[in-house]
């Protein structure tokens, strides 16, 4: 077998039985003409918007946010072995190929002994700017038998003070981003990728999120959440190669699997809104440190002007308040750190005490939660004015390998390494 490369190079595909579901590793590197037979060569739909499968990062990181989006984590079943895992992932990073491009998913990915097929419910509809990622929790290591393959920095995240975590709807083997710009498609997406897990991986916990994705925004722009305002305004530039190496994994010394990749943290926050929304706004924009209306902090400027935390009134009170969240969250205050924060908003009706089951899943990448998220959230656990009108209910960690190159797949690198 010959040595995987990062992400990025050619290596030798799974053959055809284990893409179709048989277990072991003795039946790797059998030939590529399985998976080319299942690649199409069609153009997608004219006048549809395609995010390529392919490249050194996965899709549904840097790329632009899309409007709507669905976070999926699966359990393995009993049986799961290293092969079994390879074997749904090459299913996967396949269906992935041809749903990003439009084209329907072959019945020849299935299983053996499913039933289940393609019904064609998304036929026609074009890729609408599709993006799968996929990332592996913790637990997965475990299930595979390779633990001591698990990164370190893939380790539990500590308690923080206040949360109300509910274990079903955190963590998780595998984790899987679907966006796209229409909701249709991403309900066909997931639906695909449970058809191709059947016999070996269940859905744990789903969510479903939306935004008002503008046309053309950048990958780390700003969004206007539920509570009015927007959020992710001072986002590291992807463009900029010292703020990228913050957000994806650069480190020589990283496994080669990880290179190219990132961590993904995952936070389902309920907004209190029936309290937010009594407020008078001078409050709201206290406590956020920013002007709703525009973005602009309250030290002055525009959206994009640098919050300047010295500035005082003349009494000497700061002009940003003491525990605002901007002040907090600030790399100025948590020792550098810093993360790519991409939220969509959710709204699931009613909770049975009559207040909106509503609020943001919020998704950190960055290159290491140790220097992002981690330090971060222990900031804000320490007097956010933010947290007095949000809830964090669930929480999930999951490492996010680099991209696959045509004729590989997602972790080929560490299930045949």
């Amino acid at each position: 077998m010959s040595s995987p490369d990062t992400g990025t190079g050619s290596r030798r595909p799974l053959g055809r039985r284990l893409l179709l579901g048989a277990g072991g590793l003795g039946v790797l590197g059998a030939g590529t003409a399985a998976l080319a037979s299942l690649r199409s060569d069609k153009a997608p739909p004219t006048g549809a918007k395609a995010v390529p499968f392919h490249g050194r990062h996965q899709a549904g990181i840097l790329h632009p946010r899309q409007a709507h989006v669905r976070l999926a984590a699966f359990d393995f079943g009993a049986r799961t072995d290293r092969g079994r895992a390879a074997a749904l992932l090459l299913r996967w990073s396949t269906a992935a190929e041809r749903l990003t491009r439009g084209d329907p998913v072959g019945e020849e990915l299935s299983p053996p002994g499913s039933r289940a097929v393609d019904t064609g419910a998304a036929q026609g509809v074009g890729p609408a700017a599709l993006a799968l990622t996929f990332g592996l929790g913790a637990t997965f290591f475990d299930r595979v038998g390779m633990a001591s393959a698990r990164p370190e920095a893939l380790a539990p995240l500590p308690a923080f003070p206040d949360d109300q975590l509910d274990p079903a709807r955190s963590g998780g083997d595998l984790f899987v981003q679907i966006g796209t710009d229409d909701p249709l498609v991403t309900v066909h997406a997931l639906r695909t990728l449970q058809r191709l897990a059947q016999g070996e991986a269940k859905i744990r916990w789903t969510m479903t999120g939306f935004t008002s994705a503008p046309e053309g925004s950048s990958a780390g722009g700003a969004h206007r959440n539920l509570m009015g305002h927007l959020d992710g305004t001072a986002n590291p530039d992807p463009a900029d190669p010292a703020q990228l190496a913050r957000i994806v994994v650069s480190d020589p010394a990283a496994p080669a699997w990880l290179a190219g990749g990132s961590y993904l943290v995952v936070r389902r926050i309920r907004m209190l809104l029936d309290h937010w929304d009594t407020l008078p706004v001078g409050h709201r924009d206290q406590a956020i440190g920013r002007r709703s209306a525009d973005g602009a902090p309250l030290s002055g400027g525009t959206e994009r002007t640098p919050a300047d935390l010295t500035a005082a009134r003349p009494d000497g009170v700061p002009v940003i308040a003491t525990n605002a969240h901007i002040r907090l969250a600030a790399p100025a205050t948590t020792g550098g750190a810093t993360m790519l924060r991409r939220g969509w908003s959710y709204h699931d009706g009613l909770r049975p005490d009559g207040t909106p089951d509503a609020g943001m899943l919020f998704l950190a990448w960055q290159s290491d939660p140790r220097t992002g998220f981690i330090p971060v959230q222990h900031r804000l656990a320490r007097g956010d004015a933010l947290a007095r009108y949000v809830v964090h209910e669930a929480s999930s960690l999951f490492a996010v390998p680099g991209g696959a190159a045509p004729g590989t797949y997602i972790a080929q690198a560490l299930l045949e390494g």
